[in-house]
């Protein structure tokens, strides 16, 4: 059993704005059933301030999804669209006293949702997707390189093992994992490079 916080624990056996906005202005789905998380954001957002004036979810996941996509709600309604766009998958879980390594994708994916229902309010493409131009690295969870590699560079990841807790690539047949260490070198090595100048 995994060992999680009471905080994700409440937000899981009571979660607060569970379902969808009566005519949301936005609305962000990600994640796929074939890895078994899915989850859809839908925002009210006032016009002309771009302010978050209702947020709502519906997810098919774990404990750990469930209580990030809750807490999520929380943590950006009344924000700006650009406000919120500023919380990252790692407020998520400090919001919820921590996730277990193995759960980290749940916030990432409540980040994800987040930035698909930004993105379907300003007309934009869902970023790190194809249509973005992201090639799929790992077939099994339809991870995109440009997720990978974003997730890399704002969470410090290391390891194949790391990207698999935070994405769910690698983590099924494993025919992905070169291209995910060759990721992981590379956007490391430009972080360092960065560090420098």
């Amino acid at each position: 059993m995994w060992d999680y916080t009471d905080k994700v624990m409440e937000y899981f056996r009571n979660p607060k704005n569970l379902g969808d906005v009566d005519n949301p202005d936005a609305v962000g789905e990600v994640g796929s059933m074939a890895c078994g998380d899915v989850m859809r954001l839908t925002l009210k957002v006032e016009k002309g301030t771009d302010r978050i004036l209702d947020a709502r979810f519906k997810t098919f996941g774990c404990a750990s999804a469930i209580a990030s996509a809750s807490i999520l709600t929380e943590l950006i309604k009344g924000k700006t669209l650009d406000e919120a766009a500023q919380v990252s998958n790692d407020d998520i879980a400090r919001a919820l006293g921590g996730l277990p390594s193995a759960k980290m994708h749940c916030s990432v994916m409540g980040h994800d949702a987040l930035m698909a229902a930004i993105a379907n309010y300003r007309h934009a493409p869902q970023p790190d997707s194809e249509e973005e131009g992201g090639k799929i690295v790992c077939r099994c969870f339809a991870v995109t390189d440009k997720h990978i590699e974003r997730v890399v560079r704002e969470n410090n990841l290391a390891t194949i093992e790391d990207v698999t807790n935070f994405t769910k690539a690698g983590g099924a047949c494993g025919s992905c994992h070169t291209q995910i260490q060759d990721i992981i070198d590379r956007v490391r090595r430009e972080l360092a490079a960065e560090k420098k100048t």
